[in-house]
Order: C-alpha cells, then sequence, then structure tokens
C-alpha cells in the first residue's frame, strides 16, 4: 500500500526526521490561507500535487510560487485534475489535494532510503550524493555513486554503521551526525511499521546548514497491514486503478501494464512466463493477472470483465495449465463473461492438464470465435498475429 507524501512527512514527524513546515489544502482557497500563513516566515514557498506516483515535478505538479496569490493559481490548475507524470501512464492520477511549504535554499541533494534486499534476505540502506534525480538513472549511468550497508532485522541499523555512511557521502560533523540519525530512523520505520520501501529523495543540506527530508516517499507490505490499523486508514482508494480495486474483491493478483494483450492466468509463475513469451512474440502486455491455482467459474468471470474494461487491450490470451484448477470450470467461467460482457476483440485460449479434454469440448461446442493453440509458444505467436 502507498500513501501521500504529506502523509509520510506525518510518519517522518513522529520519527524525529526534520522536514518543512507545511500545510495541506484540498482548495484553491484553502491554499491562499495556508500560503499566507507560512509565507509570514519570510521562505519560498512549493506548491506539490499529492498523487501516488513519482516524477511529479515532470509532469508540472511541483510548482516554486511567490505569493499566496501564485499558490491559489497553481491549486486552480491542478486540484480536481489528472496528473500525468511519466510513473503514471496517460490516465494520470486524480489530484484531490496539495500540500504547501515553506522551503530555503538547497544548497546540497542526496539520496536515502530503505529497502528489501531479497537477494540477501536483509533490509538494506541505499544512500548516494545524488540526490534529487531518480535513482534507476544514478544507478544506470554511475553505480559507484550507490552505496549499500545491509543491517539486521532483530537489532535495526547500528549507529556506528549509520555515521559511517553519513561519513561516505559528507566531511562536516554536523551534517554526518543529522545524516546518521536520519539513516538510523528510517531503517527503524521501515521495521516497525511493516514498510517495503522508506525514501527520502532529495534529502538536503539547506542553505543555512540544516539537514531536512524534501520528500518522502512510504510504501507498506499489504501482507502486514492488519498489524497497522493506522496506516490502513491512510489508503486513498481514489489513487488505485479501479481495475485493480475490483480484482481485489474476487481475490484476484491483478496490475496494469501498458501493452495490449490482456491476460489471464493461474499461477503467479505462470503469468510471469506468459508475459514474458507475448514479449518475446514481439507484443506487449496489458496486465499481469493470476486467478489462482483453484479459481471458481465466477472468479474467470470477473477476471474477464476486469481486462475488458480496458480500453487498451485489443486481444485477449488464456493460458491455463490445471492442477488444481480444472480446465473445465475456465471454459464455463469464459462462455459465462463473455454472455454477460460480450466479447469484440480476438481471444486465445490455450488449455493443458486436469480436464482438458473437457475443456476444450466446452468452448468448441459454444459458438464463440476462439483460436485455439496447443502450446505456450503457440498461444503468444497467435494472439500477436491477430494485433
Amino acid at each position: 500500500m502507498n500513501i501521500h507524501e504529506s502523509q509520510a512527512k506525518e510518519i517522518f514527524r513522529k520519527y524525529n526526521i526534520p522536514i518543512n513546515q507545511g500545510r495541506i489544502a484540498k482548495t484553491p482557497d484553502e491554499t491562499f490561507n495556508a500560503a499566507r500563513e507560512l509565507f509570514k516566515t519570510g521562505a519560498s514557498l512549493v506548491v506539490k500535487a499529492q498523487i501516488h506516483a513519482g516524477a511529479r515535478g515532470k509532469g508540472g505538479g511541483v510548482k516554486l510560487v511567490k505569493s499566496p496569490e501564485e499558490a491559489r493559481s497553481v491549486a486552480e490548475r491542478l486540484l480536481g485534475k489528472n496528473l500525468i507524470t511519466p510513473q503514471t501512464g496517460q490516465e494520470g492520477k486524480p489530484v484531490d489535494s496539495v500540500l504547501i511549504e515553506a522551503t530555503t535554499g538547497i544548497a546540497r541533494e542526496f539520496y536515502a532510503a530503505v529497502v528489501l534486499d531479497r537477494g540477501v534476505a536483509k533490509p538494506c540502506l541505499i544512500i548516494s550524493a545524488a540526490g534529487g534525480i531518480e535513482i534507476e538513472q544514478v544507478a544506470h549511468e554511475d553505480p559507484s555513486k550507490i552505496i549499500k550497508k545491509h543491517f539486521s532485522l532483530d537489532s535495526g541499523l547500528d549507529h556506528k554503521i549509520a555515521l559511517e555512511a553519513a561519513k561516505s557521502l559528507v566531511s562536516e560533523f554536523k551534517a554526518q551526525e543529522s545524516f546518521a540519525a536520519i539513516f538510523e530512523a528510517i531503517a527503524k520505520i521501515f521495521l516497525e511499521l511493516d514498510a517495503s520501501l522508506v525514501e527520502i529523495n532529495p534529502l538536503a543540506i539547506m542553505s543555512d546548514g540544516a539537514v531536512i527530508a524534501i520528500d518522502a516517499k512510504i510504501n507498506f507490505d499489504d501482507n502486514a497491514l492488519y498489524r497497522h490499523p493506522e496506516i490502513t486508514a491512510m489508503h486513498d482508494p481514489r489513487q488505485d486503478d479501479p481495475r485493480e480495486v475490483q480484482a481485489k474483491k474476487f481475490d484476484l493478483s491483478y496490475v496494469s501494464l501498458d501493452g495490449n494483450i490482456g491476460c489471464i492466468v493461474n499461477g503467479a509463475g505462470l503469468a510471469m512466463a506468459t508475459m514474458d513469451i507475448i514479449k518475446y512474440a514481439g507484443g506487449e502486455p496489458a496486465n499481469f493477472l493470476d486467478v489462482g491455482g483453484g479459481a471458481s467459474k465466477e472468479k474467470v468471470a470477473a477476471a474477464f470483465k476486469i481486462i475488458l474494461t480496458d480500453p487498451k487491450v485489443k486481444a485477449i490470451l488464456v493460458n491455463i495449465f490445471g492442477g488444481i484448477m480444472r480446465c473445465d470450470v475456465v471454459a464455463e467461467g469464459i462462455l459465462a463473461a463473455v454472455g454477460e460482457v460480450g466479447i469484440k476483440v480476438p481471444l486465445v485460449v490455450r488449455l493443458e492438464g486436469t480436464n482438458v479434454k473437457e475443456g476444450k469440448e466446452i468452448l468448441k461446442q459454444s459458438s464463440l470465435n476462439i483460436i485455439a493453440a496447443g502450446s505456450f509458444g503457440e498461444a503468444a505467436e497467435k494472439v500477436t498475429a491477430v494485433l
């Protein structure tokens, strides 16, 4: 689960991570009043659209302003609209609130984050002197600029390790102590709140020497949310893809992608392999969708309905290997879905495993124009050929 920057900064505040003074506003007038209050400090102001996506500045969602009037003007342009950034896709994300902050000049920018390094099964502090830009870009262009420090799940990030990491970034003693304290704090957030990512980009040394978390991003492990009702309460469903919301109601694993071939598969491994082979055949998957090992006819029908609501989908590939799941149940689900919502795009079906003969016969006896495929590779080739 993701939360907004403003919510992440409230968590930062509780863990004594320094942040800029700010206010949340949901209307242009609230923005004006908040900006006028903050403007009294004599600092510059920044207006930030609150959406669950990065690269907001590239989409016009982060603006420096010189007056409360200008802040209101920016809010009028953002609020109630969808903001499109390189991370949102063409649909964008709805802007329901903006964060107004007072800020001073930034002297230097850094990057800091804690994630789980699955390769060694340990949490990892990642830092870099190249802050303010996407860390993936830094890793690609100059991996030597990225420093990693692993630490224990049980004891957390040791102060000695945190200070060692800080010294690798800055030479000033005061800044080193500030950085080390922040590194320890984000590690503590990661462990105590069952986060999957805690990120500050940029972590800045300001012109007055203060160290401030300019941005804040926290993602949480969905499987641990039952332990954190206060975190669950921060969920903003308007930031979720409606198809993903609908999928959760049927216990389907669905992630929207940018391609045009809808995928219905059972099993996460097979689903990922299906996306790979579609790419290998020259196509682009529109989604990851795992109906599960023991899906019912209703689940399969729901999967079809979800995929068919995606206007990008120009063809559908059903790739089922029946183990616990029976191929005849899948076939019945296909007929139920098509009978209810109709299907106007080519449909390629590959069935194998338990009750495969019965499943193929059910589809054969129907009036549907189904393109049958006997193998994994053939299914991918046929679905890309019909586009």
